[in-house]
């Protein structure tokens, strides 16, 4: 009996690379696609090599494959010869200020490697689930048009309806999204479209600040672990806008991998999820500095700059209960607390090797 493949794109990156640990530790011949490209994005500070070769080294059934997903002819090739049984297609552009200094590499990458996926997938495995990592950007600014409330130390929706946060039936159009996020919306319907289209098992994940221990966080992408980094680096850690009172909430990338398990489990057709840490695992910038200052003992270096970058959400939070009601089985195991100790024991471990 052949075994289970699992197709991951952006395999080295948080959320491939969790995946991949995840399903391989399950069984599954697991194939990831990857070619650095958040090293030529952001730098050597986001180059994911050390991942790939710690993935390479602790996976016993996992299969590197150097491929770019705007390659269309390449990522045609895989797909015919791997014919896999799942595919979790987490490969981005996903800075937003990076998205306006190189346009054409930010669509190509998201919007035409997303249909570059799909429709390999629809020729060569058109049966399987295809679980694409789209992005809380998706909904532009429309976020910032809830009623909010300031408090001392974070902003948060005035109305008891929005108390849960953001819901699946937020409108995505008519709204600010830097060319990031519209690069995203059009991956995301596409990825909707061949759900309803041709019948194919695909979701969408809008996530709202995934995170963990494996991620390269840089400033333009990577909040809490860029924060965190900063905090243990002694390195001046800048805020754009809105006080620091921001929030966003957290979700460790295993919970996403075990969501995705979920998924493929008992897939559905064209369904999309806000995925995130939902209230409990909800912080602002602010309260993350009073965090990581109690557990590293030092304090944080920052500067606050006036201006909020362009789209950004001044208080998002990921209502959960869609996701719960589809997947009564799964729900948040890793706490904020769980996040903030594992992120800070990986970066003061990096530092002292």
């Amino acid at each position: 009996m052949r075994m289970q493949r699992l197709l991951v794109t952006g395999s080295s990156g948080l959320i491939g690379s969790e995946v991949c640990r995840y399903f391989d530790a399950r069984g599954w011949a697991v194939h990831g696609v990857d070619n650095n490209g958040r090293a030529a994005f952001f730098g050597a500070g986001g180059d994911t090599r050390w991942n790939q070769r710690k993935i390479e080294a602790e996976c016993s059934r996992f299969v590197h494959h150097e491929l770019d997903v705007r390659d269309r002819a390449g990522v045609l090739r895989c797909l015919e010869e791997l014919k896999p049984d799942a595919i979790v297609h987490a490969a981005a552009q996903p800075s937003h200020d990076l998205a306006a200094r190189m346009p054409f590499e930010d669509f190509d990458t998201n919007a035409v490697g997303t249909l570059n996926m799909l429709e390999a997938a629809r020729r060569f495995a058109r049966d399987v689930p295809f679980v694409h990592m789209s992005t809380n950007k998706v909904y532009g600014d429309a976020p910032n048009e809830l009623p909010l409330t300031e408090h001392a130390t974070r902003w948060d929706y005035a109305r008891r309806e929005d108390q849960d946060g953001i819901r699946e039936d937020m409108r995505i159009d008519r709204s600010k999204h830097s060319l990031f996020g519209a690069s995203k919306v059009a991956a995301d319907v596409m990825v909707q479209e061949y759900g309803r289209y041709f019948g194919m098992k695909t979701c969408c994940l809008r996530g709202g600040c995934l995170t963990g221990p494996r991620h390269s966080g840089v400033e333009l992408h990577g909040f809490l672990s860029y924060l965190i980094k900063c905090n243990v680096d002694r390195r001046e850690y800048k805020v754009f806008g809105y006080k620091g009172k921001q929030v966003r909430d957290n979700i460790h990338s295993l919970d996403v991998a075990r969501f995705i398990q979920a998924f493929y489990e008992n897939p559905r057709c064209a369904e999309v999820y806000n995925i995130g840490g939902g209230r409990t695992n909800s912080c602002s910038i602010l309260e993350a500095f009073h965090r990581i200052e109690n557990l590293s003992g030092k304090r944080m270096l920052y500067e606050h700059m006036d201006q909020n970058r362009e789209g950004d959400h001044i208080c998002y939070i990921s209502d959960l209960s869609k996701m719960k009601a589809h997947y009564p089985n799964w729900d948040i195991s890793k706490s904020l607390d769980d996040i903030f100790v594992e992120i800070y024991q990986s970066w003061v471990k990096g530092r002292s090797a």
